[in-house]
């Protein structure tokens, strides 16, 4: 279990602390939603949440595999939808992985990904289409 604890400190901005590290972050309310969009909004986090937990499902994957993922990137491209209520309508991911399209573990990095805890986890309304650019 890990605990998140959050402080809201006006203008729409909180704060953030995880409590094994005690690291924190700050989110602010994007500007098209009377925000200052200074910092990260609460859905900039999911899809940032998906991006770094597709990469790093497959990376767990691959170090029992010995196949190295370094400089594997995602870019996740987040749209919200323009009708209330105001939600996530899609979170289009592409993952860049610095090996050959023919890569032995291909189907098992690609499984990887379409089962890590956060794709699994978002609700099935959401368009999480992910695309892989295999680039060795």
């Amino acid at each position: 279990m890990v605990t998140i604890t959050s402080t809201y400190q006006g203008g729409l901005r909180c704060q953030a602390a995880h409590g094994p590290s005690g690291t924190t972050l700050v989110t602010d309310a994007p500007v098209d939603n009377h925000g200052k969009g200074e910092s990260f909004s609460p859905t900039d986090l999911v899809a940032t949440a998906l991006g770094t937990c597709i990469m790093t499902t497959m990376a767990i994957v691959a170090d029992r595999r010995a196949v190295a993922l370094d400089g594997m990137t995602a870019e996740t491209e987040k749209v919200m939808t323009t009708t209330p209520p105001r939600r996530i309508a899609s979170l289009k991911t592409r993952i860049t992985i610095p090996l050959s399209a023919d890569h032995e573990a291909r189907g098992v990095l690609e499984n990887a990904a379409r089962t890590c805890p956060v794709h699994k986890s978002l609700h099935p309304e959401i368009d999480a289409a992910i695309e892989f650019i295999w680039t060795g």
